[in-house]
């Protein structure tokens, strides 16, 4: 028996390869389905099974291309209905796959269709949990996500506190937990950066395994400081009933290099958004004017989904050179599938053809703290909330980058603004966003919040929660 996580960090996603003489099950796939195709053959073995523990809402999962290219079976839980071919499992409802078995636990609560997979090994011995977004490492599940006029997030939440102490605590403690996702995912608000655990851990550290908590203290728990989800969570969650076009049409779509000239028309007038993915000082020094600002090296897909609210919107890229399919599967991970190419030797081209460049005022932390001495100036700080309440430099204005569709009005075009996040990266998308709309005096602060703690400022601006 093999079992393997495979690891995505920045959708802090884990999918599962499960190997048993010659037959695999994959759980949870991502969109690129030619890595789970390759293990499988390499290990002389074929895809069986792929099961899918809820409609993910915060990717779009590659399970129909999967089945499509392997005749594997797709399986989801009681209730789930698509617009393709899947077997509706029951609860309690065993597959055996090679020399060991996987039984079905309903477990709704995160969405009503929620389902956890229990693996049984050679032996009869239950040795694995593959849970979904049911439990997590540290937490569980979000109950808002499936909202409907008929079952709200505290329905939801009476039923995850029932999936959890009939099905899950009643398991071993020596049971392995695999979950669907680690820190950093905003399918859940407490989760650990450790992306499995022993049960029996969970049992004792996990805030909402609690022996001696009651439905009514869980479902008040679970339902408190939750943020609203991504705009696109309800856009993926219906891709995934519905089914979406193969990776490869998206590739061969988007993967195309375009002339300076092909992308200039692109950008002027076609309606293509341009999408600026280097690194943020890169940008800083020299970005094509308008273009939008989010590098692949930092939450990408995430930041995308969050920000771009048409997951139609025609996208035309500048990536540094050899990273361009890259960007084309990380944006098609979150929907974004009407992605129409990007610019042949990158940013360097367009300076070489001597078009219009813009650029971010960006200075270190110590200049800011210069700044911050001798003068008043408007500080917008574009971190989450928690992130500002726990401690900040005085008289900064919170204005979350996740909500700046909502907050344009928090800025005016003839002010100055300092923008700083936590380490650089959501401050530049910000100012990106804002340059793009108009707001044109920003000074970004290179290494944000971390490096600003590093000067001497620290000692006489900060509020935290010992000086409030």
């Amino acid at each position: 028996m093999k079992i393997e996580q495979i690891y995505t960090g920045c959708l802090a996603q884990g999918a599962y390869y499960i190997e048993s003489n010659g037959e695999v099950a994959i759980i949870d796939p991502l969109r690129e389905t030619d890595p789970y195709v390759a293990k499988a053959e390499e290990a002389g073995a074929k895809i069986k099974y792929i099961f899918e523990t809820h409609f993910h809402a915060d990717f779009v999962s590659g399970h129909v291309d999967l089945a499509n290219k392997t005749g594997a079976t797709i399986v989801y839980g009681p209730g789930a209905k698509t617009e393709y071919d899947i077997h509706e499992a029951t609860d309690g409802e065993i597959f055996n796959l090679g020399a060991i078995k996987i039984k079905v636990l309903h477990t709704p609560g995160h969405t009503p269709e929620s389902s956890s997979y229990l693996l049984i090994d050679e032996n009869g011995k239950e040795h694995a949990l593959f849970s979904g977004d049911t439990l997590f490492i540290g937490d569980v599940g979000r109950p808002d996500l499936a909202v409907k006029s008929d079952l709200s997030q505290e329905d939801l939440a009476g039923m995850l506190y029932d999936s959890l102490r009939n099905k899950v605590m009643t398991l071993p403690d020596d049971v392995i937990v695999y979950p669907a996702h680690g820190a950093g995912s905003a399918c859940g608000k407490n989760m650990s950066k450790e992306t499995h655990d022993l049960l029996g851990n969970q049992k004792k550290n996990n805030y909402a395994l609690r022996a001696d908590m009651t439905k009514e203290e869980f479902i008040k728990e679970v339902t408190t400081g939750i943020l609203p989800p991504p705009q696109y969570f309800a856009k993926n969650a219906m891709m995934n009933k519905s089914g979406v076009d193969s990776l490869d049409t998206i590739m061969d779509r988007g993967n195309v290099p375009l002339t300076v000239d092909e992308f200039e028309a692109m950008a002027n007038h076609e309606g293509a958004l341009v999408l600026d993915t280097r690194k943020p000082q890169e940008f800083a020094q020299g970005h094509i004017p308008n273009s939008v600002f989010i590098g692949i090296d930092g939450s990408f897909a995430p930041w995308v989904g969050a920000l771009i609210p048409d997951l139609q919107q025609p996208i035309i890229f500048i990536a540094d050179e050899g990273r361009e399919e890259e960007v084309v599967i990380r944006l098609s991970r979150v929907g974004y599938d009407n992605t129409l190419g990007y610019l042949k030797g990158g940013f360097k081209a367009w300076k070489q053809a001597e078009k219009e460049i813009d650029t971010v005022k960006s200075i270190t932390a110590s200049e800011f703290a210069e700044d911050y001495a001798a003068k008043d100036i408007n500080v917008m700080d574009v971190r989450k909330p928690s992130e500002y309440d726990a401690e900040h430099v005085e008289n900064a204005v919170n204005s979350p980058l996740d909500f700046i569709n909502k907050n344009m009005n928090d800025f005016e075009a003839s002010k100055e603004y300092y923008l700083h996040c936590a380490g650089g990266y959501r401050s530049m998308i910000m100012a990106s966003i804002l340059k793009s709309r108009g707001i044109h005096n920003l000074i970004d602060v290179q290494g944000g919040f971390k490096a600003i703690a590093e000067t001497d400022i620290k000692k006489t601006a900060f509020v935290c929660p010992s000086t409030k």
